[in-house]
C-alpha cells in the first residue's frame, strides 16, 4: 500500500517540514541497511508526502558516511513516485549569489568513495542519465520559487565532491574553469539511484556561500553558512508547500520507465537473493521472479 507520493530530502539546516498533518514518524529496514533517519509521514496540501533528514536529525552523519541507497529505496518502498531534494551548496560563479536557489540539471562526479547503484552483486542494469533529474518536476519547483519571491535559476551543473573538508583554492578555480554553477557533497548519489528506481528527482541547491574563490570569501566558515542556512530553510519550505500544491497528479516524463531496456543480466542468471533484494525494481520487469518467491 503507498504510504507517500512525494519525498523530501532535507540537507544542511532542514531537518523538519513544518506545516504538515496527520504526522507520524516510521523507522525503516531497507535491504541495503537503515536509512539516515526515520521517515516523517503526513500531508502537506493534501498530499501524501515522505521527509527524511539526510544527514539524520542533529545532523550526525558525513557526506561520505550516508547510506544513499537505503535513502532512496526507503523512499521506494513507501511508494514515492518523486523526490524534491533541498541542499547547501557554494556558488561556483558570481551571478548565483548566498540565498539563491539553483535547480540544477546536470552532475560532475568528483566523490571517491561512494556506492551509487542497486546493481551489482549478479545483477546489471546500465540506465540513461544523459538527463540525470527530472524536468518537468524541475519546472514545477521552478514556479514554485518564483511564486514564493525567490531568486532561482533553472538549470545548472552541480560538482558532487566527497568531502567533508571545503575546497582549497586550486580546486575551486579548477572546478570554476570547467564553468560549473555550484559545489556540494550529497546530490549526485541521490539523482543516480533515483533514476534506477525510476523515481523523478530535482535537486533544489540553496547557495550558501561563494565557496573560497571569490575575494572575501577565501575562507569560508561554519559560522557564515549557517546564517544563511536559517533563511534558506525558511525560503525552501515555503518552496516545498507551494511545488506539492501545484504538482501534476500524473507522472508524463520517463523517469517512470527507466529500467525498461537497461537491465542486462540474463533472468535465469540472477540468484534468488538478488531477486528478493531487488524485488521493488526487477519484479514489474521480470515477472517470473514473483512466480520464482
Amino acid at each position: 500500500m503507498q504510504q507517500a507520493e512525494i519525498g523530501i530530502i532535507g540537507g544542511s539546516g532542514l531537518y523538519q517540514m513544518p506545516g504538515f498533518t496527520e504526522s507520524r514518524e516510521v523507522a525503516m529496514e531497507t535491504p541495503f541497511g537503515a536509512p539516515s533517519d526515520v521517515y516523517v509521514l503526513g500531508k502537506l496540501e493534501g498530499r501524501a508526502i515522505a521527509f527524511l533528514a539526510r544527514h539524520g536529525r542533529g545532523h550526525t552523519i558525513s557526506p561520505t558516511e550516508l547510506n544513499f541507497r537505503a535513502n532512496i529505496y526507503g523512499m521506494k518502498m513507501l511508494g514515492v513516485e518523486r523526490i524534491m531534494s533541498l541542499s547547501a551548496v557554494g556558488s561556483l560563479k558570481e551571478e548565483h549569489r548566498p540565498g539563491e536557489f539553483v535547480i540544477v540539471d546536470q552532475f560532475v562526479d568528483h566523490t571517491k568513495h561512494r556506492i551509487s547503484t542497486f546493481f551489482n552483486e549478479g545483477v546489471v542494469a546500465h540506465v540513461a542519465l544523459a538527463d540525470p533529474t527530472c524536468g518537468e518536476l524541475s519546472k514545477v519547483v521552478k514556479a514554485a520559487c518564483d511564486k514564493s519571491n525567490i531568486t532561482a535559476k533553472l538549470g545548472g551543473s552541480y560538482l558532487c565532491m566527497e568531502g567533508p573538508q571545503f575546497s582549497t583554492k586550486a580546486e575551486s578555480n579548477l572546478y570554476r574553469s570547467w564553468g560549473l554553477d555550484v559545489i556540494g557533497m550529497t546530490n549526485l548519489q541521490e539523482a543516480k539511484l533515483s533514476r534506477e528506481a525510476e523515481i523523478c528527482y530535482a535537486t533544489v541547491a540553496m547557495v550558501t556561500d561563494y565557496d573560497c574563490w571569490h575575494a572575501g570569501h577565501d575562507s569560508v566558515t561554519v559560522e557564515q553558512i549557517i546564517a544563511v542556512l536559517v533563511q534558506n530553510a525558511s525560503n525552501a519550505c515555503e518552496v516545498v508547500r507551494s511545488a506539492v500544491a501545484a504538482m501534476p497528479q500524473e507522472r508524463r516524463c520517463k523517469c517512470g520507465a527507466a529500467l525498461k531496456h537497461a537491465i542486462i543480466t540474463q533472468p535465469d542468471k540472477i540468484s534468488p537473493a538478488a531477486r528478493k533484494r531487488l524485488a521493488l525494481l526487477l519484479d514489474k520487469y521480470l515477472p517470473q521472479a514473483v512466480e520464482a518467491r
